[in-house]
């Protein structure tokens, strides 16, 4: 507008040989210091209340979310996408206000959001994968998981990338879009889970008294489920061995706990009975001359 007021005086300058309408020129920028003037108040004034309102939809939705015990991590994404796309609509009625052609302004957006798509196109199957995985939740934070090549407790599920803690203490960033679309075992899905051993002892042993033996110990870890009803059975002749097999059931959080403890109340049992454990034997015969 500037440009075309100058136009406009220099125009009526040549016209009148050089004579310059000062008056005019004046009054022409001042009305339209006062029309910038009006529109630079509106944009602040948009913004200002445009700030509040986003403040009060995000305070309540926040509200909103908690009340109904989301998981933290889909208030924390739901929260972030919501307060990007209401300061998006508040910048376009702000430059709206200061009289920017919003269509031109969109037009050049799409074609850097094409842009910016096409370069990052990894981070936006990350971004899909984070989507599907806070939707369909096949596993949550605490769990833990086995996936890609990791395996360890979910930590945090963000946008892009999930943090997993490893049992020696390593945080591991897996991508989101790989954990989305390919197997994962969730090791902490169910309440319950299976825990089994392959316990060797010599050929020659009573099969009833181990059994009997093994049952005691079962007996006696309160933590081994008795519904369904803990297994014992011969599972194979080996080479070296008889394998006895046994399968318990026991709650997920006491898993690994139940593991270790058996094979070391089992170590020391059969000792005490006098249950030996078989070694690997190679039996050579020598032949005669």
């Amino acid at each position: 507008m500037l440009l075309t007021l100058l136009n406009a005086a220099l125009l009526s300058a040549s016209s009148s040989k050089f004579k310059v309408d000062w008056n005019s020129l004046i009054e022409r920028m001042t009305d339209w210091s006062i029309e910038i003037g009006k529109s630079i108040l509106g944009a602040i004034l948009i913004y200002i209340v445009g700030r509040f309102i986003i403040k009060q939809i995000n305070r309540l939705v926040s509200k909103i979310l908690e009340k109904r015990e989301f998981e933290i991590s889909v208030q924390t994404f739901l929260k972030s996408l919501l307060s990007l796309l209401l300061n998006l609509i508040l910048a376009f009625a702000i430059i709206a206000k200061l009289g920017v052609e919003t269509t031109s302004f969109a037009a050049i957006l799409a074609s850097a959001g094409v842009a910016i798509g096409m370069a990052l196109s990894g981070n936006l199957s990350n971004f899909a994968g984070g989507l599907i995985i806070l939707v369909f939740k096949p596993f949550k934070v605490g769990d833990y998981i086995d996936g890609q090549n990791a395996s360890g407790t979910v930590k945090e599920i963000q946008i892009f990338h999930t943090i997993l803690s490893t049992v020696d203490n390593k945080i591991i960033y897996v991508p989101n879009g790989s954990l989305s679309s390919n197997a994962i075992v969730n090791y902490s899905k169910q309440e319950t889970r299976r825990a089994e051993w392959v316990f060797g002892v010599e050929y020659g042993e009573d099969f009833e008294r181990v059994k009997a033996v093994l049952e005691r110990i079962i007996a006696a870890d309160e933590r081994i489920l008795q519904t369904p009803a803990p297994f014992i059975g011969l599972g194979s002749l080996s080479a070296s061995s008889v394998d006895v097999k046994v399968r318990v059931w026991t709650k997920s959080s006491d898993y690994w706990d139940v593991v270790f403890d058996m094979n070391r109340v089992v170590y020391e049992t059969f000792n005490k009975e006098g249950i030996g454990f078989p070694f690997p034997q190679l039996t050579v015969h020598q032949a005669n001359d």
